[in-house]
């Protein structure tokens, strides 16, 4: 019998909405997580798209900043460019620009995945950072608090892109993926690692994600074309936080909607 996976998801009218929605998801999470187990650990995603949450939690005239442990949080990356950190493609030196430069966080908080690097020695050492830092032991996985996920037009996430071998890792915990049809390498979280996260949500904008968020949450089950549905959290649940144009495929009652799918596979 197929397990069914919830979809809950927010379509709000503008990019600042949706980004605001998001920011408050994060603090609420944030909080309840160094409540319960004395800290908060949080993978985070590169590109444009969360660039303003970001900039939101750091912003001293937003309502986010003064919410938030600071000193409780630790914020590790799901995926990387093979770049240095000062590069413009970086997800580091986006994140650092937005967010980190601008927010009490000492360094031993922050875990970036170094792009800088050999591929394969970078998927190594970020690795060997997770074990240690989770203190895990054999083929135990680390268990984030929350992880935060994009999606592109391709349907990929993280850096697991269609036709990868990186689809294929279940067992390490990092890896160094070639990405043929971007000609580069990408360090990026394997899926069974983001799948244990006890929050995973997607943050989803445009139109040209519309037809891929179709396929991936709508369509048939084909992750070797759709990266995106081979995360299924064992949670049973995924949250996606969308603008008009990307939430196309869904239902949309109303303003301000909240919905919600059963996916079974």
């Amino acid at each position: 019998m197929a397990k069914t996976m919830e979809v809950f998801y927010y379509v709000d009218a503008s990019p600042d909405a949706v980004s605001r929605r998001t920011a408050q998801y994060l603090v609420d999470r944030i909080l309840a997580c160094a409540g319960a187990r004395g800290k908060a650990r949080i993978a985070i995603s590169g590109g444009n798209t969360p660039k303003h949450t970001f900039e939101l939690l750091a912003d001293t005239s937003a309502p986010y900043r003064e919410q938030i442990p600071w000193d409780k949080l630790e914020i590790y990356w799901v995926d990387e460019r093979c770049v240095p950190p000062d590069h413009p493609d970086s997800n580091y030196r986006m994140t650092r620009e937005a967010l980190l430069d601008k927010v009490p966080l000492t360094s031993s908080q922050i875990f970036r995945i170094q792009g800088e690097l050999d591929p394969e020695e970078a998927a190594a050492k970020y690795e060997f950072a997770l074990r240690q830092s989770f203190r895990l032991e054999g083929a135990e996985i680390p268990i984030f608090d929350v992880l935060a996920l994009g999606m592109g037009p391709d349907g990929h996430t993280a850096s697991l892109f269609p036709h990868t071998e990186g689809l294929h890792e279940t067992m390490r915990l990092a890896i160094a993926n070639h990405v043929a049809q971007k000609d580069a390498w990408r360090v990026t979280l394997t899926w069974p690692v983001i799948n244990r996260a006890r929050d995973v949500f997607f943050l989803v904008e445009g139109a040209d994600k519309a037809a891929p968020l179709k396929e991936v949450f709508l369509g048939p089950y084909d992750p070797e074309s759709f990266p995106s549905q081979l995360i299924r959290p064992a949670t049973g649940r995924i949250t996606l936080f969308l603008d008009p144009a990307a939430a196309a495929p869904f239902p949309q009652p109303g303003a301000n909607i909240q919905g919600r799918l059963e996916v079974a596979r």
